[in-house]
């Protein structure tokens, strides 16, 4: 194993409204429980057990730092390093100011940075250490390391990475050139990638040195990395946060890491991960990653299914039954109830903006509201009045 400075940056903001109306604003799904008894955010942390690493750099939303705190200290691993961003600028941004608040962490030497979502499952997770050790040498010789998913279907919600011809490494480690990226195909250009063994799922996340991350930055985006500069110039330091200049990250422009970096960089290589993947983006993937029934139900909660087959049930509170229903997709809260084709909820989505246009306010907040010192429960509430237990 290196010796370089690894820092993991956890990048914990976006607010994961396919799954609603169990995420949402306030409380998205990277800080749920989805599957086990740990939140999202709290199992990326863990899986870094096992790799020598400096305490994880979290980037998340100003409005969601208290939740980011709790959450790391019921796992003992609090961490100075909690980037708020005033608002979400996308990954190529978030990722700047991590890359120069790790600079600035360790000014005697260009630390590695392994770039995760706080919103990923990984099922086999020594196949994924495996894949990150694999990556190190790549990324300590100047390469922007990507990881590659070894696809097993043809999925048309990822986007894709063409490989090119093989990069040499240490021992048995396996890179790529990275040929192409490529947008989310229709069903049978899926199909072909998978086929051609030539393509990987596109899973968000990286690998390689601050400096070289911001040395790319500066050569294909150096407006971007002028705002994040500005912004953490003027850090103010709360509690464990790094609280950046406001104007000046808002005056960021929004832009993917792809986007700005990786499709342009002539240093981008591509590792394959085969460790059980998924993002998690709708109610359906969900689904395909949990523990079934006999009849390919997944139940969460008080549930009771006759005559049920292949759907997803969770109950938050009370009981919820299903009766001679197939492939559907029922979500039970105190306040929104979601019942949707398991084969539709792509477009939750939509459901989730027509709700925020008729200015209603189950898409921002739960009734449950966490707050620093605990949560309550809002039973009711109107123009002058709320109450609460």
């Amino acid at each position: 194993m290196s010796q370089t400075t690894l820092y993991p940056v956890v990048m914990a903001g976006g607010s994961g409204s396919r799954l609603w109306p169990l995420s949402r604003v306030l409380y998205p799904k990277q800080f749920l429980c989805l599957k086990g008894d740990l939140t999202m955010l709290q199992t990326t942390v863990n899986r870094l057990q096992g790799v020598e690493c400096e305490s994880p750099v979290v980037i998340c939303n100003e409005q969601h730092r208290f939740i980011v705190a709790e959450q790391l200290r019921q796992l003992n691993k609090l961490t100075e390093n909690i980037i708020l961003e005033p608002a979400g600028r996308n990954t190529a941004p978030a990722i700047a100011l991590a890359a120069l608040a790790a600079k600035r962490s360790s000014p005697d030497c260009d630390p590695l940075m392994l770039v995760l979502a706080a919103d990923h499952v990984i099922q086999q997770e020594e196949a994924f250490r495996d894949a990150v050790r694999a990556a190190i040498a790549y990324a300590e010789s100047g390469k922007l390391v990507t990881f590659g998913i070894v696809p097993d279907l043809p999925e048309t919600g990822y986007g894709y990475i063409r490989r090119g011809s093989v990069t040499p490494g240490e021992g048995d480690s396996v890179a790529f050139d990275v040929a192409q990226f490529v947008e989310k195909p229709n069903l049978e250009t899926a199909q072909a990638y998978v086929a051609s063994g030539e393509y990987y799922w596109n899973s968000g996340m990286f690998l390689f040195r601050a400096g070289r991350y911001l040395e790319e930055l500066q050569k294909y985006r150096p407006d971007i990395l002028s705002a994040c500069e500005k912004a953490m110039n003027v850090v103010d330091p709360d509690l464990d946060f790094i609280r950046v200049d406001e104007a000046a990250f808002l005056a960021c422009p929004e832009e993917s890491i792809d986007y700005a970096v990786m499709e342009r960089t002539a240093d981008a290589v591509v590792v394959p991960m085969d460790a059980g993947w998924s993002d998690v983006g709708s109610w359906s993937s969900l689904w395909e990653i949990s523990a079934h029934t006999p009849e390919g139900n997944v139940h969460h909660g008080d549930v009771i299914s006759h005559k049920t087959e292949n759907s997803y049930v969770y109950a938050e509170s009370g009981l919820v039954t299903t009766v001679g229903v197939k492939d559907l997709v029922v979500v039970q809260t105190k306040d929104a109830v979601l019942i949707a084709d398991r084969n539709a909820v792509q477009d939750v989505k939509k459901v989730v903006e027509k709700i925020k246009a008729d200015g209603r306010h189950e898409h921002h907040i739960h009734r449950e509201v966490y707050r620093p010192w605990g949560k309550y429960d809002s039973i009711d509430a109107g123009e002058r009045y709320q109450v609460k237990r």
